[in-house]
């Protein structure tokens, strides 16, 4: 392997680059600012960094350039499509075009994974949110979300009448939409390498999030067990997605919820998932999952990955607090020294604004867990919660 082709590459998108250097191999990124330089890599710079167009323009220049990478992976949700053009040119190993294209749109995946069979909730794609208004009156509560977007944005729970004459008023013109039945349930996630369509390593994570009307992901535990009943549905629930995609090679990242007749499809996609979930699964499982993204990408042998047993119990944590001017954060170093507590990172500090939660981007930082056992993984988790406080005021006029 000579040359790795990374389609964005962020914070959490750095151990690509070092899989890369243990392999040997020259890197490529295609990427926005400045901030995250890799030394030695060559860079292709965009401007925008939301449009799936701007990142295959990127992705284009790039292979201009150097028109023969041994490998592409696609980072984030938005890189995804121009990753799989490329590698579909290219004859490269990737999740397909056909699961790219799904990934991007969630109404896509609604229609995909009917095709199969798979449990998902009551739905309807709108063009404007007033025309759904009758559908989701008789079928409250409701959830509304984008059909292209990720990080919880613009996803909102609507659980009576008043609630929905005000999601109309206030999101009338913001183009297509879908709405769904709400799934009543806990939610949870399922990650797995699939290479030529094979799953090759799985794991579920167990989420806790905001309480409505929006859904922030506020803690991942990894390695969730079911009983054997509901595994079994969980197994032929991501089977049913992995054919309704045509998935090939690379990761996946699914989120479901546990109703009442078992396993139902949130979403699905076919890149990293965010919140550092892989990083906390490679360290539960004990190996390199970014190196084996890579090595799938390449065509390189993967070994060791099936039946892989957690060596650890890990967790990711979210800090937030009060909307509000944030005057102190007190417990930090106390958190940090806790043994179990592997890295407390904060985005915000004093003088800093937390904004109302409403997507994951408004978090204040993270914590990862790391544990002997499930026990001393949440006794942790409490420590954390208990000790780190963040204090905010509003701001004077």
């Amino acid at each position: 392997m000579n040359e790795l082709l990374l389609v964005g590459i962020g914070v959490m998108g750095r151990p690509y680059a070092d899989a890369a250097a243990r392999l040997g191999c020259r890197l490529r990124i295609v990427d926005t600012i400045p901030g995250t330089e890799v030394p030695g890599a060559a860079y292709h710079r965009i401007d925008e960094a939301i449009l799936d167009e701007s990142w295959y323009g990127g992705m284009a220049a790039a292979l201009a350039a150097a028109p023969s990478p041994d490998a592409i992976v696609a980072f984030a949700e938005s890189q995804v499509l121009a990753g799989a053009l490329a590698q579909d040119q290219l004859g490269l190993p990737g999740p397909s075009l056909h699961a790219a294209l799904l990934s991007r749109n969630k109404a896509l995946q609604r229609a995909a994974c009917a095709r199969q069979g798979v449990r998902q909730p009551e739905h309807l794609l709108t063009r404007e949110l007033g025309e759904a208004r009758q559908w989701m009156r008789d079928r409250l509560p409701v959830v509304v979300k984008p059909v292209s977007a990720s990080a919880s944005i613009g996803v909102e729970l609507v659980t009576d009448k008043a609630e929905l004459d005000d999601v109309v008023d206030r999101r009338s013109g913001e183009g297509k939409l879908l709405v769904e039945r709400l799934v009543a349930g806990p939610e949870y996630s399922w990650e797995a390498l699939v290479g030529e369509g094979e799953v090759l390593f799985e794991t579920v994570t167990a989420k806790e999030t905001t309480p409505p009307p929006y859904f922030v992901e506020l803690c991942h535990r990894i390695g969730h067990r079911f009983e054997s009943q509901t595994a079994r549905q969980v197994e032929e629930l991501t089977r049913g997605v992995l054919r309704a995609l045509g998935m090939r090679t690379g990761l996946v990242h699914l989120e479901f919820r546990i109703g009442p007749d078992g396993p139902v499809l949130i979403e699905v996609a076919v890149r990293t998932p965010g919140d550092h979930i892989i990083e906390a699964v490679g360290r539960a499982y004990d190996f390199d999952p970014y190196e084996a993204v890579v090595r799938l990408a390449a065509g390189l042998p993967v070994t060791g990955l099936r039946g892989r047993e957690l060596r650890s119990h890990t967790a990711v944590m979210f800090v937030t607090g009060p909307p509000g001017r944030i005057r102190q954060i007190s417990g930090a170093d106390r958190v940090r020294d806790h043994p179990a507590v592997s890295r407390l990172t904060l985005d915000l500090g004093p003088g800093d604004t937390i904004a109302p939660l409403t997507s994951s981007l408004q978090r204040a930082g993270h914590l990862l867990i790391e544990a002997d056992s499930p026990e001393q993984r949440d006794e942790a988790l409490d420590f954390a919660r208990h000790h780190l406080h963040i204090e905010t005021e509003q701001p004077t006029t």
